[in-house]
């Protein structure tokens, strides 16, 4: 063999390879942690607009004549969710106005109560809060306010 024509050695070969493995697995690596990132991104999305949607569905509820004085939870019946998510109000969470403070005893209820609604990827992986404040409704056709 002449000297012009020498090919690559076998240990420069398995260092090539090595060296492309290597970058392989950070290459996946990447992409692994991509799709994780880009699937929180949206249930975090998707999570935020159920808890405005259930916040705004509780307040029309409790609009159409469903105030409960010195309530200790709602719920909304008739609404769902997104598949893969939950939401609900807060165990514990209502709180009622007092005329200068919220207090978690209720004391004659003034009509003003605070709650907090939560909805949560059935992974765990995304949560929502949201505060709440729900008004008795004063309409011409309900007893009088006070």
């Amino acid at each position: 063999m002449r000297r012009n024509e020498r090919g690559e050695s076998l240990l420069e070969l398995m260092i090539a390879v090595a060296l492309m493995g290597v970058a392989l697995v950070a290459l996946m690596a990447g992409v692994a942690t991509t799709i994780i990132v880009s699937d929180t991104q949206r249930k975090q999305a998707t999570a935020a607009t159920t808890v405005r949607d259930y916040a705004e569905a509780l307040q029309a509820y409790v609009g159409d004549g469903n105030y409960r004085n010195c309530a200790t939870t709602y719920a909304v019946p008739g609404f769902a969710p997104p598949p893969g998510f939950t939401a609900r109000v807060v165990p514990g969470s209502v709180q009622y106005w007092t005329g200068l403070l919220w207090l978690p005893l209720c004391l004659p209820d003034s009509g003003l109560q605070r709650l907090k609604v939560v909805v949560s990827s059935a992974d765990g992986r995304v949560e929502e809060r949201l505060d709440l404040v729900l008004r008795k409704p004063c309409r011409v056709e309900d007893p009088l306010c006070g």
